[in-house]
């Protein structure tokens, strides 16, 4: 029974960092493509939370299961888990707060603008 959840918690944690590579290719694609400021803030927000915290959530899985590592696979799992919930909670916090910087400051323009409701000047 031990040895099956190893084994599935293994599986799982290198999951995790494969589906990280994969999602920071992804937002690197989005990135690239999207035109402007606010449309690139969404995949690099992607990147931050799908390339960082599952990845770190995979690692945090492996290093419990790997007995060679020691008693020091708990300092690894027990950072690499706070790591996360730290990203996990600032990056959106953080890419909000860069978007409302920039649109206060006019820097940025979006083309073509529908509506914006917090400065009509900046849509016309």
């Amino acid at each position: 029974m031990l040895d099956t959840l190893v084994l599935i918690s293994r599986v799982l944690g290198l999951a995790l960092i494969v589906l990280g590579g994969i999602a920071s290719l992804i937002g690197a694609i989005g990135f690239h493509r999207f035109k402007n400021f606010y449309l690139r803030l969404h995949p690099l927000t992607i990147t931050t939370i799908w390339g960082c915290v599952y990845p770190l959530i995979g690692v945090t899985l492996l290093t419990i299961t790997l007995s060679e590592l020691g008693v020091y696979r708990w300092f690894i799992a027990g950072a690499s888990f706070i790591t996360a919930l730290i990203v996990l909670f600032l990056a959106p916090a953080g890419s909000h707060a860069i978007a409302r910087g920039v649109h206060k400051s006019k820097t940025a323009r979006v083309q073509p603008c529908l509506a914006d409701l917090l400065d009509s000047e900046l849509c016309g």
